[in-house]
């Protein structure tokens, strides 16, 4: 069976269409939407709402760790709009969310990433998009187990979750073949980005889950550019699949 893998897909619509093409099944790990655009500072729904010079601020910003800083100044901009600005942001999002499930091939097996926002995946789901967080399915004979989500961090992005929350998915999965989620295993190699020159967060629960219970796969994204993207664990390869924004070409796993 050949299964194509991808991750932080933020916003590739028109790459997503093909991502599949040549398998038998996709599995999708999060990270859909496309809020802010670190390489191209026009994209994404900051920039759409505020113009590319407010996104390169308060990039900047967040790149220099100034997060206060970083707020008040979106804070400041928000005020230009009408209203609280979350239904701003939650109709961007749709709109983004109608776009990328029109393209999302089938069958796919999805979960959220940190950037998600779950509740408003439902309405765009099609024939053949399975959604699991801290739930399992059966593909080429292995057991996928998915947990989706983040942990918290300073960006608070909108899924992210407290640490006995996420372990609490990962004990729901037990033991797997192939354990697929957004975020890596705590292992600095896998969470250090060489381009934003900042280590991300991991999951010390999927470490120990590793250690544990010896998948033959862990697959994850997240970190867009890693200092490492295989590492050995055990019997256990652990792999990030690539920024699908950046690629548009998926990871391929044979079972």
């Amino acid at each position: 069976m050949r299964i194509h893998v991808v991750s932080d897909v933020h916003g590739r619509a028109d790459a997503l269409r093909s991502a599949a093409d040549g398998a038998d099944a996709l599995l999708c790990l999060g990270d859909l939407i496309l809020f802010v655009d670190y390489s191209d500072h026009g994209r994404g729904i900051f920039a759409d709402l505020f113009g590319p010079e407010a996104a390169s601020r308060f990039i900047a910003l967040r790149d220099q760790r100034r997060f206060d800083e970083a707020r008040e100044f979106s804070r400041t901009l928000w005020t230009r709009l009408d209203g609280e600005p979350w239904p701003h942001i939650e109709r961007a999002v749709d709109r983004q969310y109608a776009e990328l499930f029109a393209a999302m091939p089938a069958p796919a097996y999805l979960t959220y990433g940190n950037v998600d926002v779950p509740h408003l995946w439902a309405p765009h789901l099609r024939d053949g998009h399975r959604v699991l967080d801290g739930e399992t399915a059966e593909l080429g004979g292995l057991r996928f187990g998915f947990v989706g989500g983040g942990l918290r961090t300073e960006y608070r992005t909108p899924y992210e979750l407290d640490e006995d929350a996420y372990a609490a998915k990962v004990e729901a999965v037990g033991a797997v073949d192939v354990l697929c989620c957004h975020i890596p295993p705590a292992v600095p190699e896998l969470l250090y980005d060489t381009v934003a020159r900042r280590f991300e967060r991991g999951s010390e629960a999927i470490l120990e889950a590793i250690h544990r219970t010896q998948p033959k796969y862990v697959l994850f994204g997240h970190v867009h550019q890693p200092l490492a993207r295989r590492v050995r664990l055990g019997r256990t390869e652990c792999v990030n699949v690539g920024h699908f924004r950046a690629s548009g070409v998926p990871y391929v796993l044979t079972v």
